[in-house]
């Protein structure tokens, strides 16, 4: 029995120094992980879950959107829609769009392939296809990677789908 219990002490001793140590480095630890952690210039990519450090640049392109969300309002389903996203280039260098995509295959964003100069003006055309989508409150996100910083930037297009004609479910209409 008083073994049992000069081994229970033991371990308990030896459990309380360890958790004692382990405190101590993880408060270490803490110190110097948040200083190291911190960049001085931060991005936020939106495709990734930690800021980037990047070296700003002066003179990097600046991709100025005139509305960055875009409603439709209610369209019956099988309307295709269209909507021009105006933007200015506002930095001093020329601005190239890599790509631009969407979250579904039913919205084709089209983009300038030609570098769009300082001062100059250019336009992401939206193409939205509703079949399909009836009964639907449709949200479509439009990701733009460009030379700018950060290189991603979005615009959206939203619409409320009405269901076609007959689509009402198992009830007649006097329509």
């Amino acid at each position: 029995m008083k073994k049992n219990i000069f081994v229970a002490a033991t371990f308990a001793v030896l459990f309380t120094i360890g958790c004692e140590q382990k405190k101590e480095a993880s408060a270490d630890e803490i110190t110097t992980t948040e200083v190291a952690s911190t960049p001085t210039n931060t991005v936020n990519n939106p495709n990734t879950t930690n800021p980037q450090e990047i070296q700003p640049s002066a003179d990097a392109p600046v991709m100025s959107f005139k509305e960055t969300e875009f409603d439709f309002g209610t369209i019956k389903e099988g309307e295709v829609v269209n909507h021009t996203f105006t933007f200015t280039n506002t930095g001093k260098s020329p601005l190239v769009i890599e790509s631009a995509s969407s979250t579904c295959g039913c919205t084709i964003p089209e983009f300038p392939k030609e570098p769009v100069a300082p001062g100059a003006a250019g336009k992401i055309s939206v193409q939205f296809n509703s079949s399909g989508k009836g009964g639907t409150q449709q949200l479509k996100v439009i990701t733009i990677k460009a030379n700018t910083q950060p290189e991603i930037t979005q615009v959206n297009i939203k619409a409320n789908v009405a269901a076609a004609a007959g689509q009402n479910g198992p009830f007649r209409t006097n329509s």
